[in-house]
């Protein structure tokens, strides 16, 4: 949990905003956009998502974070790009706090159609970009054939794997740091 004093303040949202440039047309995009996550994405697909995550995590100290939004708040939409917001979510959601530096976050927008994967600095310097965008490829793959389910299943499954090869079992971790069910927002 991040808290602030007279002496610090949060640089999240200042940095964030220097990532991306300001689009119009993004906004009017988001705005417009009719929210579908709950349409998309019932009770019976987030509970399978977390069994998902629950499994992928099992055996080693990695943890998962799901997001699925909808479209970005149009407060945000102007000058945030999807990259720029799920960098913002990995923040505030503390996925970055985790004891060994193992989280990850996994970040849909249904709006723009985008996958985005931010990893933190324990797997970062072991793995290549290049891992992370084909899991983003094919899931973006399956939601474009309306497999949204088994998408996102897809990709936390493949997520887990890589985070089973890297710390290959050496520290056992049953401490759930992160939450296994995704978080649906607007």
């Amino acid at each position: 949990m991040v808290t602030t004093t007279d002496t610090t303040e949060i640089i999240t949202q200042p940095k964030t905003q220097e990532l991306s440039q300001p689009s119009l047309k993004r906004w009017f995009r988001h705005f417009f956009y009719m929210p579908a996550t709950k349409r998309f994405f019932n009770q019976q697909d987030q509970y399978a998502i977390a069994q998902a995550v629950t499994e992928a995590e099992h055996g080693h100290i990695g943890e998962i974070q799901v997001v699925i939004e909808g479209c970005l708040p149009s407060r945000l939409a102007y000058y945030q790009d999807t990259r720029t917001r799920a960098r913002q979510l990995f923040a505030e959601l503390g996925v970055w706090d985790t004891e060994y530096n193992s989280g990850v976050l996994l970040y849909l927008n249904l709006c723009e159609r985008k996958v985005e994967i931010v990893i933190d600095r324990g797997i970062k310097h072991a793995t290549e970009q290049q891992v992370w965008d084909e899991i983003c490829q094919k899931m973006v793959y399956g939601l474009a054939q309306r497999e949204y389910q088994q998408a996102v299943i897809l990709g936390v499954k493949e997520i887990g794997m890589i985070l089973d090869g890297y710390y290959d079992r050496k520290i056992q971790d049953e401490a759930n740091e992160l939450g296994n069910k995704p978080i649906i927002l607007g």
